[in-house]
C-alpha cells in the first residue's frame, strides 16, 4: 500500500510541472500566425486597434485537467505595458455569455505550484509577445445541470484596453462546475 501512495505522489508532482510547464511554454506557430507571417495570402492583417492581436496557443486535456494558453502579441509600433491578469469572458457557439467562476491562479481547480502564480510587469516591444492561460476541469456532478462549452473567447489585455475577440479551435469544456484558473500575463520566452 505504501508503493500506491508514492505513486499517487509522483502522478500529482508530474501533474503540477505539467500545468506549470504549460502556463509558459507556448507555440511558435500560433505567434506566427497572430502576427500574420504565414497567412495564406502572404500578407500581414492589419494590425487591430490597441496595437496587439490575440491568438490561441496550444492546450494540453490529460488526465480530465484542461490547460489552454494564448498569446498577446504587440504588431504595434510602441512598446506595450501589460501588468497583472487579463480580464476574460467565455461565450457559447451562439455568442452568448457563460456564467463561469473565474479567478487568478489555479482558482482551486487543482493545487499545484501554479497557485504561486505572481504577476509581473511585462513591456512588449514591437514584435514580441506575452502568455497568459487558463486552466479547468471537465466534470459533470450534476446531470440535471448542462453541461458549459466555450467557443468564444473576449480578452481585455488591461484596464482601458479594447476586447479581443477569439473564436476557439478548440472548445472550453467546463462540464457543469463552470469554474477556471487564469495566470498573470507573463513575458513568452524567446
Amino acid at each position: 500500500m505504501r508503493g500506491l501512495g508514492r505513486t499517487k505522489q509522483i502522478g500529482a508532482v508530474a501533474v503540477a510541472g505539467a500545468l506549470a510547464m504549460a502556463w509558459v511554454l507556448v507555440g511558435c506557430d500560433s505567434v506566427m500566425e497572430a502576427i500574420g507571417e504565414s497567412l495564406p495570402t502572404g500578407r500581414a492583417e492589419p494590425c487591430p486597434e490597441g496595437g496587439v492581436r490575440l491568438a490561441e496557443g496550444e492546450g494540453n486535456a490529460a488526465m480530465g485537467l484542461r490547460v489552454a494558453d494564448f498569446q498577446l502579441v504587440n504588431c504595434g509600433s510602441a512598446a506595450y505595458l501589460l501588468e497583472g491578469y487579463p480580464e476574460i469572458r467565455l461565450l457559447d457557439g451562439e455568442d452568448r455569455p457563460l456564467q463561469a467562476d473565474i479567478g487568478h491562479g489555479t482558482n482551486g481547480v487543482t493545487s499545484s505550484a501554479a497557485d504561486e502564480d505572481v504577476p509581473r510587469r511585462v513591456t512588449l516591444q514591437p514584435g514580441q509577445a506575452a502568455t497568459t492561460g487558463l486552466l479547468w476541469r471537465n466534470l459533470v456532478t450534476d446531470s440535471s445541470v448542462p453541461a458549459v462549452e466555450g467557443r468564444v473567447l473576449e480578452l481585455v489585455p488591461k484596464p482601458g484596453a479594447p476586447r479581443l475577440t477569439l473564436r476557439l479551435s478548440t472548445p472550453v469544456d467546463l462540464g457543469d462546475t463552470g469554474k477556471l484558473g487564469l495566470s498573470a500575463w507573463s513575458a513568452l520566452a524567446r
